[in-house]
């Protein structure tokens, strides 16, 4: 256990964080999982709707900087491409 002031608030700023974060990437998982399980289902339209709210996390957790920037605009592309074989 940290003994000097800063350190202490440093464990409790992480805590809060970690704690954040996983909730950030446990909503950007279901979300990608929700899309997914819709694409091999083959409705267009209901895909389309689930791909935009998933596009919509990415954005926001990407925005929160959970992940990169660059993993963020991956994660959409592939996930677009999916979508354009089943439209």
């Amino acid at each position: 256990m940290p003994i000097i002031k800063s350190a202490k608030k440093r464990v409790k700023i992480a805590a809060k964080r970690t704690l954040r974060n996983r909730e950030w990437k446990a909503k950007l998982k279901t979300a990608i999982k929700d899309f997914e399980k819709i694409v091999d289902e083959g409705n267009a339209s209901a895909a389309q709707d689930k791909l935009s709210q998933a596009i919509k996390v990415i954005d926001k957790a990407a925005g929160k900087g959970i992940i990169h920037k660059n993993n963020a605009a991956r994660k959409k592309s592939r996930l677009t491409k999916l979508y354009n074989q089943i439209a």
